[in-house]
């Protein structure tokens, strides 16, 4: 059952026409990335079939470009798309995209984001719709004939692994970045790469060495609140699966202590919500009684006396009508000779004017007060 996972991606991909020549100049500025430098020569590309290596190494270039300047992707990627549709017209040279796409996503430190990103873009971008395959098609076409082989890679030298590993990354980046649009227009993921990333976790956890371990650790940090949250909609308890199997390891498998001690940060990620924070209930829920800090951004006023007092003293309310009482008092008296609510100096003024409470903000403020004395009392 877990080796159909990838059935809806095409059982063949194989050519059906013959590679179609291309008109494009070797020398075609679009041909080359903003800033990039050619060093291939035009004797390198003739090598009797119509031009097609040049697309190669065009795609290869932007692809080095990418890797050494990723925020170009904004800017480029839209070029870099139409010059494919005007180029990529066979299934064959389709096909040689994908493998060089997916070559550079797993062989190239760091690139696993940035070629699912591009793999996304392509798949809404491109026009050309070959018998074989579309380009997702051929993608996920691609993808799977690597998980099919990934109880092998798991049990394999580390240079198997390490293939394996890359591939395991890059599939977890395209289930975040590949968006599938269904028939009404809602975006949605891979439904395939759901079920592929949840039998390779399995796969890693089964062959319990450090550097699978390690790989399944950052599968499921870099995955692990989507997947969780994707399998509770359809009432699966996959993740609690996952987690039993890591206590399982940590009990019993003979991995370093760093990786153990690895693992048991994810469970303790896991029992945090993987790290999200809900601050809107909690912050609805707050009240005097369970927040210690609720009256902490509240002002501070002063009797007549100089004693402090806040929403939070018993006697707010009488204090605070006192208060307003004492302003009441002052309005229009004089001091230091000077007329506050006349024509005096001009910066004693302006000074009044910015001080004084429009009488509509008095009024708001003062229910604002009242409502946090009920609130309190409450």
């Amino acid at each position: 059952m877990a080796d159909n996972a990838f059935d809806r991606a095409p059982e063949q991909a194989k050519a059906t026409s013959a590679t179609a020549k291309s008109q494009l100049s070797v020398n075609a500025p679009e041909f080359y990335p903003s800033g990039y430098t050619s060093n291939f020569t035009e004797s390198s590309l003739e090598d009797g079939n119509g031009g097609y290596p040049m697309l190669t190494e065009y795609v290869q270039d932007f692809l080095n470009h990418l890797a050494e300047q990723p925020a170009c992707f904004e800017t480029e990627i839209a070029h870099f798309s139409e010059t494919l549709n005007g180029s990529v017209t066979t299934d064959e040279a389709l096909q040689e995209l994908v493998e060089l796409i997916y070559q550079q996503a797993t062989s190239v430190p760091n690139f696993s984001y940035m070629g699912a990103r591009l793999c996304n873009y392509l798949s809404h971008h491109l026009t050309i719709n070959p018998q074989s395959g579309t380009f997702r098609q051929l993608l996920l076409h691609r993808c799977r004939k690597e998980y099919e082989n990934r109880d092998e890679a798991a049990k394999g030298d580390e240079a198997a692994r390490k293939r394996f590993h890359a591939f395991v990354l890059f599939l977890a980046e395209l289930y975040l970045n590949l968006e599938i649009k269904g028939t009404k227009g809602q975006v949605t993921r891979a439904e395939i790469l759901q079920t592929g990333l949840h039998e390779l976790l399995n796969t890693l956890f089964s062959n319990p060495v450090d550097n699978n371990l390690i790989c399944a650790v950052k599968l499921l940090k870099l995955t692990g609140s989507v997947l969780e949250d994707a399998w509770k909609e359809k009432g699966k308890t996959y993740m609690d699966d996952i987690i039993q199997k890591i206590e399982n390891v940590v009990l019993d498998a003979n991995c370093s202590r760093d990786v153990k001690h690895m693992l048991l940060k994810l469970v303790e990620l896991r029992s945090s919500n993987w790290g999200r924070v809900h601050i809107t209930s909690t912050y609805r829920e707050a009240t005097p009684e369970n927040d210690p800090n609720y009256f902490m951004n509240e002002p501070t006023f002063y009797t007549s006396e100089g004693v402090p007092f806040t929403a939070a003293d018993p006697d707010y309310q009488e204090k605070y009508q006192e208060l307003l009482d004492r302003q009441d008092l002052f309005q229009g008296c004089e001091e230091n000779g000077t007329d506050l609510s006349g024509t005096g100096d001009a910066f004693f003024d302006d000074e009044d004017d910015e001080d004084e409470m429009d009488p509509e903000i008095e009024e708001a403020y003062e229910k604002f007060c009242l409502e946090s004395e009920r609130k309190r009392k409450q």
